[in-house]
């Protein structure tokens, strides 16, 4: 399998070149050359199969020979280290748990797919050290850091916006040591992301061998699509078409399920639910793609001015706004709307739900007043990793779990930079 890049100015590469890239050369971002759709007697029989087995066969056409398959089902195992259930929230609407791994958020599969591959195609360059910078707008550090804790040979510098975070967010990214480092930005989440895309193009620090680990990175992205296809093997008896509901920042999470459906995966409907940064709900509406800066929210892993992953929405889409149009709507949520909903899904049903699975279970709402399909909506992070936004909007004790608990009593240790040639200055001072 080759990738080339959506800026059409970069040579095409293979899935390891990809990975290790992160961004190519002309600054686009990386996509596969062809999507081969499974064959339809998996999908009719995907109850059959194991998640580790559905994965696999997911996955396989787009790694290609470049990881020999003991290893990658090796990958696929450590991976899915954990559960992935559907709830029925109320009828005709089911919350799809993502936040049962070690970081309690659904960005630990990326995050852990992508360190492992990133350590298989390094394990014979034990001289070679490769520096994984990543900007976090929230979840991606804690599960990008877990992933990546104690893998040889693989440096991790996180970039996040101070004062931004969740306090849980900060401590799972800010308190493991070893090969993790953060960097606490003064500024928003674009700054942090801009700061890494700048990076990737700084000739001066071709000789740091960095890589992304945002949902830029294939290796990050693309395991996404494995969850969307566990909904559905479980949902599948209820005989309803599917809609998913994917709370949305970066749009790297609905990208992903997007390509499921291009496999073959039975989806009516994608709907991007987001909070007030409405880039994509705008341009939906007007048909004018105009990115501004981030607003922070209360669902602030969403709190994205300029989502990165939209350019390979469109792409699936043959850059053909209409068509995409039939098969993608997005909504817009204020804060406001979020309290009301976790305190609405609360009081019918005792769910808790976190404000990103609020905003998703909005996004379901509003499509199911003129439709009668099977709503999913992702429940992107576990509660408590927002637990004063949970408590002060339900008035409800939420158990720590042991996952967030360890973490709880460490010690913070961050670098304040406020600009480009801070981060420069960091990563040729510590010589990654």
């Amino acid at each position: 399998m080759n990738y080339y890049s959506l800026h059409n100015k970069a040579q095409k590469v293979s899935f390891q070149e990809a990975v290790v890239q992160g961004i190519a050369p002309d600054r686009g971002l990386y996509f596969p050359e062809s999507i081969t759709a499974l064959p339809s007697e998996f999908i009719q029989h995907i109850e059959n199969y194991s998640n580790e087995e559905i994965a696999f066969t997911v996955i396989s056409q787009f790694v290609g020979d470049e990881i020999d398959e003991a290893s990658l089902k090796e990958i696929i195992k450590e991976t899915l280290c954990f559960d992935f259930p559907t709830v029925k929230v109320e009828d005709n609407v089911y919350s799809l748990e993502l936040f049962h791994g070690p970081t309690m958020a659904f960005k630990d599969v990326g995050g852990r797919f992508m360190a492992r591959c990133l350590g298989y195609f390094n394990k014979d360059k034990t001289q070679e050290q490769v520096t994984v910078l990543v900007a976090t707008s929230g979840d991606t550090g804690g599960a990008v850091a877990s992933g990546f804790l104690g893998v040889d040979g693989v440096n991790v510098v996180i970039l996040y916006p101070s004062g931004k975070v969740s306090d849980i967010q900060e401590k799972q990214l800010t308190t493991l040591g070893q090969n993790i480092t953060a960097l606490e930005v003064n500024g928003v989440f674009d700054d942090c992301q801009d700061m890494v895309k700048n990076a990737f193009l700084d000739a001066e620090l071709t000789s740091q061998n960095l890589t992304s680990a945002n949902s830029i990175n294939v290796a990050r992205w693309l395991p996404q699509m494995f969850y969307f296809f566990f909904a559905y093997k479980q949902l599948k008896q209820q005989g309803k078409e599917f809609v998913f509901v994917v709370p949305s920042g970066n749009f790297g999470n609905i990208c992903a399920g997007m390509m499921a459906s291009k496999l073959g995966l039975p989806v009516k409907q994608f709907v991007a639910a987001t909070n007030v940064n409405d880039t994509v709900p705008r341009f939906l509406a007007t048909g004018t793609y105009e990115p501004k800066p981030s607003k922070q929210t209360i669902s602030n892993a969403m709190d994205v001015g300029n989502p990165s992953n939209f350019v390979r929405i469109q792409e699936i889409y043959g850059q053909d706004t209409e068509a995409l149009k039939k098969h993608f709507s997005s909504f817009s949520y204020t804060d406001e709307d979020t309290r009301k909903a976790m305190k609405a899904i609360y009081e019918t049903s005792g769910y808790v739900a976190d404000p990103h699975g609020a905003v998703g279970y909005l996004g379901a709402k509003k499509y199911l007043e003129n439709h009668d399909d099977l709503c999913v909506f992702l429940e992107t992070a576990h509660p408590v990793k927002f637990l004063d936004t949970v408590v002060d909007t339900l008035g409800v004790e939420v158990a720590i779990p042991p996952q967030i608990e360890v973490v709880l009593d460490k010690e913070k240790k961050s670098t304040l930079i406020a600009t480009y040639e801070d981060l420069k200055a960091f990563l040729v001072g510590r010589n990654l």
